[in-house]
Order: structure tokens, then C-alpha cells, then sequence
């Protein structure tokens, strides 16, 4: 083991601009990774933004769906349909089926 030491620590002295040279090198490869600005934190924010972007896109539809629903609210038809789907009424006579996914 104390062979493997002096190799390194001679080679070390005989070659100083190559191992600093490789020691910038892999400064700057982690710098580049790491940094809160490197690639693996753009990479995650990348990914959020596009799952922000779906979910904007969702909220926007119900958004829409929502204020058609406002507009249409005094209609004689809406009030019934909101009454037959959120309260269960039915009209005399008629059956009420009553299906509900699991």
C-alpha cells in the first residue's frame, strides 16, 4: 500500500500542471452539474414547469366551465339539471337510477 502512495506522490511531483489541469477539469464538470444554476437543477425545474403548465391548463377549463355554469344559472333548465344531478329530484312517476363509479 505504501508502494501505491509513493507511485502517486512521485508521479504527483513530476507532472504538477497535469494534475492541477485535471483537478480544474473535474471542478468545473461538478460546478457545471451541481451549481444552483447547473444542469440537474434546470433539469428539475424544467419538469415543474411543464406539470405547472398542465395544471394551468386544467384550472383554465374549469375556470371556463365554471363561468358558463354562472351565466347560465337562472335558466329554468340549468336550475333542473343541478337539481336532478347534485339532489337526487326526480318528478312524480319517474324512477331514480342512481349510478356511482368506484
Amino acid at each position: 500500500m505504501k508502494n501505491f502512495f509513493d507511485t502517486i506522490w512521485l508521479y504527483t511531483h513530476a507532472n504538477p500542471k497535469k494534475i492541477l489541469f485535471f483537478v480544474g477539469v473535474l471542478y468545473f464538470i461538478f460546478w457545471i452539474l451541481f451549481d444552483d444554476f447547473g444542469l440537474l437543477k434546470r433539469i428539475r425545474m424544467e419538469a415543474d414547469h411543464v406539470m405547472l403548465l398542465d395544471r394551468q391548463k386544467v384550472e383554465q377549463k374549469k375556470i371556463i366551465d365554471n363561468e358558463l355554469r354562472i351565466k347560465h344559472a337562472r335558466d329554468p333548465d340549468s336550475i333542473e339539471k343541478a337539481a336532478r344531478e347534485r339532489y337526487n329530484f326526480r318528478k312524480p312517476g319517474e324512477t331514480l337510477f342512481i349510478i356511482r363509479e368506484k
